[in-house]
């Protein structure tokens, strides 16, 4: 099988705008006439849906929580990238695009990235159109930031909520086409499984969980925005509900998986404080920019933070990375944070923090203009763990957060099966090997309210005379069959162990030897245990309750399914490649300094594995890398 990913000719800066001058259009009556089904309701999910239905498709959307507005996406708290230049540093979309590319540590497609960069204006005039409060300077002008691993100001806020704001924007965009029944929206339903015919993505099979029923629902066209897989390390900083399902479930009915061992590791959280946790707390890297980073130089410290003197701290990203310093990418900084925790310099109750202090930046700034920036972020941790950080240190940590990984995509978001489309963290493009902070937002805006709405038009030009296709169909009979018997299957174990414990037994496996840092006979072992806690989890598995009611255990007993095959792949991929890059480092291959030790020459590609069946190893189909507008170099933030 040979991947296409159907870049448009020309320069680099021009194939953006030749593939809309040639995408082939659907006029406006027959839009009318076409159905999309849109699985995921976060920024990129709400925005193509709202887009679509805009232009006149029939759209349904879908999500498992009881709002739209309860995605994912609120949860994102620093900022949105842009190319704007509003500071006058010198940015430009080039510029935007370089740091991309080099904090994906060259892993990334230049036409995709390039793309990202310049749609990345847009979004920001569009979403101050929608209201979004982003901060502004006294004057009125929007104001920026900086996030890692760039040495200018291109990050938009809204405080510490982001996020929540643009997903708000979106919202409401989507819940106008919902007032004018251009979108049906269905809440609290899960997708169990796509449907496939004549090779073409058209349908989905959905569980009601308020009912335990199952349902059916054909399109012209499925979209997945159903974000990422972090939460695979059961301790991450995403919602418990985030999984893999969707994508998972496509991926064994024929769209490729790509790059899936590259899972970031974020590095200011709040650190687990007991085993009784099932969720990590994000604090923003945007406290990075005024908020300094460092550790006791002595091992086993017990003083208390105010009181060990300036000359007996070890602000060790600024010494090891002087060019960013607290700035460096997530991936450098988390492994640096990691490194000390390992070491014994370790801080908080369980010697598994670092600390971020702003006593430098309240005296220079005075504590008004901190808190104007990071109020609510203050706010948070006060609450959370009783300290004020305008007055001591706060303790952070690394933890599982993104994923670069997800379903292989062409330039157009389509995947290996004509018709399924993926958008945001839902697919592998854009942030190469790991993601630069800020960039997150701006992928699922830029795909969902900028993209999307062309090469899904450019798709479904071709299938206008595709007849609209009844859900007794065969194909839809089959796939509802292996949904109920799989649901079936796991009520039938009535085991003695819950979902639970081997959602936290195979997070801690992956976070020990798939985690931070990675080595051969390591995944070699995580890999037999993997699959022996899968055999453990078909024959020792509880879930009370039945199938045709609602049942969070049967919920996250499928999730957790998924994710042990899914935990499998990503060792398996992190096994093949045999080089350090971005977020993916192996121990065997690293500089004498200790940093990430490329090799281009045998690795310059994006992994995608193909799904063989069940029992079978996966078929790794490599898509190379061709870079003609950057020159491959050492990633270096000294």
């Amino acid at each position: 099988m040979e991947l296409n990913a159907k870049i448009p000719p020309g320069p680099l800066k021009d194939k953006w705008s030749f593939y809309k001058d040639h995408a082939k259009l659907v006029n406006p009556a027959n839009r009318k006439k076409m159905d999309i089904i849109v699985v995921g309701t976060g920024l990129a999910g709400s925005a193509a849906a709202a887009s679509l239905a805009e232009m006149g498709y029939n759209v349904k959307s879908f999500c498992f929580q009881d709002s739209a507005r309860r995605a994912h996406s609120v949860a994102a708290q620093g900022g949105v990238n842009a190319a704007k230049n509003y500071k006058n540093d010198g940015d430009s979309v080039y510029r935007m695009f370089y740091d991309t590319i080099k904090g994906g540590d060259f892993r990334s497609r230049e036409a995709n990235v390039y793309r990202l960069a310049e749609c990345s204006a847009q979004l920001i005039d569009q979403a101050v159109a929608q209201g979004v409060p982003f901060g502004r300077e006294y004057g009125g002008y929007l104001n920026n930031r900086s996030f890692g691993g760039v040495q200018v100001s291109r990050t938009f806020y809204a405080r510490g909520q982001t996020g929540q704001q643009l997903l708000l924007g979106s919202y409401q965009a989507l819940m106008r086409q919902v007032a004018a029944k251009t979108i049906k929206l269905y809440t609290r339903h899960e997708m169990l499984d796509l449907v496939v015919i004549d090779g073409k993505a058209r349908g989905i099979i959905v569980r009601n969980l308020d009912t335990g029923e199952i349902e059916r629902h054909s399109a012209h066209a499925v979209i997945l925005a159903t974000g990422g897989f972090g939460k695979i390390y059961y301790l991450s900083t995403l919602a418990m509900g985030c999984n893999a399902s969707a994508i998972w479930r496509a991926h064994k009915k024929g769209a490729l998986m790509a790059c899936p061992s590259w899972t970031q590791v974020h590095p200011t959280s709040l650190p687990q404080s007991g085993d009784y946790q099932s969720k990590l707390t994000l604090m923003s890297e945007s406290l990075r920019n005024d908020g300094r980073i460092w550790v006791p130089l002595k091992s086993s410290e017990n003083r208390k933070p105010n009181d060990i003197p300036e000359a007996e701290r070890d602000y060790y990203l600024e010494r090891r990375y002087p060019a960013f310093g607290n700035l460096a990418p997530r991936d450098i900084s988390s492994r640096a944070a990691k490194e000390r925790i390992d070491a014994g310099f370790g801080v908080g109750p369980q010697r598994n923090a670092v600390y971020l202090d702003f006593s430098k930046a309240i005296k220079e700034q005075g504590k008004g203009r901190i808190k104007e920036k990071y109020g609510n972020l203050f706010d948070m941790y006060r609450k959370i763990t009783a300290t004020d950080a305008y007055v001591e240190p706060m303790m952070i940590s690394p933890a599982a957060h993104f994923s670069m990984g997800g379903l292989w995509i062409d330039y157009e978001l389509m995947t290996t099966i004509p018709g399924l489309f993926a958008l945001g963290e839902a697919n592998f493009a854009d942030h190469g090997a790991n993601r630069l902070g800020a960039n997150s937002l701006l992928q699922a805006c830029v795909d969902g309210y900028f993209i999307a709405p062309y090469t899904v038009s450019n798709y479904l030009a071709g299938e206008i005379k595709s007849e609209r296709l009844p859900t007794d169909h065969q194909a839809f009979v089959d796939a509802e069959v292996q949904v109920r018997a799989y649901l079936g299957k796991l009520l039938a174990i009535n085991g003695n162990k819950t979902a639970d414990y081997y959602h936290k037994t195979l997070g801690k496996l992956l976070y020990d030897y798939c985690g931070l840092s990675r080595s051969k006979d390591g995944l070699i072992h995580a890999i037999t245990e993997i699959k022996k806690l899968r055999e453990d989890f078909y024959s020792d598995l509880k879930v009370p309750g039945g199938e045709d009611e609602m049942n969070g255990e049967l919920e996250k007993a499928g999730r957790i399914g998924d994710y042990l095959e899914v935990a499998d792949l990503m060792c398996q991929d992190a096994l093949t490649r045999e080089e350090s890059c971005g977020a993916h480092f192996r121990e065997e291959y690293q500089t004498p300094e200790g940093e990430a030790l490329r090799n281009d020459e045998k690795f310059c590609f994006v992994s995608a594995w193909k799904w063989q069946g069940e029992g079978q190893e996966e078929l790794l189909i490599p898509e190379p890398l061709q870079f003609e507008n950057v020159e491959l170099a050492v990633r270096s933030y000294k």
